[in-house]
């Protein structure tokens, strides 16, 4: 049974649960060989992950969500996901395959901090699902199982052996994930104050609405930055707030229950007439239409 806290006491969100056997904290890896039980009243429930998750399916199926994208679980595919985003199981089927979890103080060992800016850790172009050639699978999963045979083999300086695998293996993702995803691989000095901008707004879109906020933490002007932020992406520096704020409401229009004034509270509106003003006019709908619109065409 996984802990849990409750975030903002809205969506619950899941811990990092240290493996007993092996006493590590921060990482761990498990071979799937058939259909986790899991309660009736697990399913449809969303909630949150503090920590990021892997597996790739070797064989088997199952159907779940990943914020407001649902997917059915096939063969002989790679799929991930980052902390915080809402995850919501629907059915489960037999599965074979292997998973992994890993928390932001693993991917810290890294002295160099590279692995903080792969693409695939950094959740980039909302991407969640890798499909595998042979060659890919044959690759990642002789790469997987040397991972676990260093995770039960308990030797001296296992978490350096751990953290050199982890880093082959989420430099080869990264580069399915450009391949796929189609992400832009140049790092050029903008780009790396917009992916900062970018980090900045996950983090804190629910306190700071502002650009002038968002500039301060990167020690630019205000004007600058959104002068950055605009040849980057094409959008100003607000829009990137906005549409923030905008993937937040909607998952918690679709996975909870709460009203929409509770909602507005949570997103820090203090007025809730002025957070339906801005919802509709960044989606043409109001929250309450979305909300009836959504859940009825997936029920």
């Amino acid at each position: 049974m996984n802990s849990y806290i409750i975030t903002n006491t809205v969506i619950p969100t899941y811990l990092f649960e240290p493996d007993e056997a092996t006493g590590n904290n921060v990482f761990r890896i498990n071979r799937n060989n058939c259909v986790v039980e899991y309660k009736k009243n697990n399913f449809l429930v969303p909630h949150r992950r503090n920590y990021y998750f892997m597996i790739f399916v070797k064989a088997g199926s199952s159907r779940h969500w990943i914020d407001m994208t649902p997917y059915t679980v096939k063969p002989n595919t790679f799929y991930y996901t980052v902390p915080q985003q809402v995850h919501l199981k629907e059915e489960s089927k037999p599965f074979t395959g292997i998973s992994l979890s890993f928390t932001e103080e693993f991917l810290a060992m890294d002295d160099s901090g590279s692995l903080k800016k792969l693409p695939i850790i950094q959740g980039l172009d909302n991407g969640h699902e890798l499909e595998l050639t042979e060659q890919d699978q044959a690759y990642i999963e002789d790469l997987l199982e040397k991972i676990l045979a260093e995770y039960e083999a308990k030797n001296s300086w296992q978490q350096n052996m751990l953290l050199a695998y982890m880093k082959v293996l989420l430099i080869y993702l990264s580069r399915l994930h450009k391949q796929q995803i189609s992400f832009a691989a140049e790092q050029t000095p903008p780009k790396q104050v917009f992916k900062n901008f970018l980090s900045k707004v996950d983090e804190w879109h629910r306190q700071l609405h502002e650009v002038a906020a968002y500039a301060n933490m990167l020690n630019l002007s205000a004007g600058h930055l959104s002068e950055l932020v605009k040849e980057q992406s094409g959008k100003p520096a607000i829009a990137h707030i906005h549409e923030r704020l905008i993937v937040e409401a909607k998952r918690l229009l679709f996975h909870t229950e709460h009203s929409i004034k509770e909602i507005a509270f949570q997103l820090g509106f203090e007025d809730a007439s002025y957070f339906n003003r801005f919802f509709k006019r960044i989606t043409q709908h109001t929250p309450i239409t979305y909300r009836n619109a959504i859940r009825e065409m997936y029920h």
